[in-house]
């Protein structure tokens, strides 16, 4: 079952941000408790790159990003902060 990190208000018209998907993927990388250095390597890029992920300064191509969900065994719907209970 994928790792929920945090509820989502439900608030439609809150603006999605990286700083968003990138505090989710830091928390969830933080609880799944693998290394960073293993997660680069699952993913075939440097540890450097997926610094970069973490702190801003580039963000993983849509591949990269779903096998990351798929290594942390994440919802990108949760980690993306989009609302599946819309009407």
């Amino acid at each position: 079952m994928p790792i929920i990190l945090k509820k989502n208000t439900g608030n439609t018209n809150t603006m999605i941000t990286l700083d968003s998907i990138r505090a989710k993927l830091i928390e969830a990388i933080k609880f799944s408790g693998i290394k960073q250095a293993e997660i680069a390597e699952k993913l075939h890029v440097a540890p450097a790159t997926l610094s970069q992920y973490l702190s801003g300064r580039a963000m993983p191509a849509l591949a990269t990003f779903a096998n990351l969900c798929k290594i942390l065994d994440l919802d990108a719907n949760d980690v993306l902060c989009i609302n599946s209970n819309r009407a």
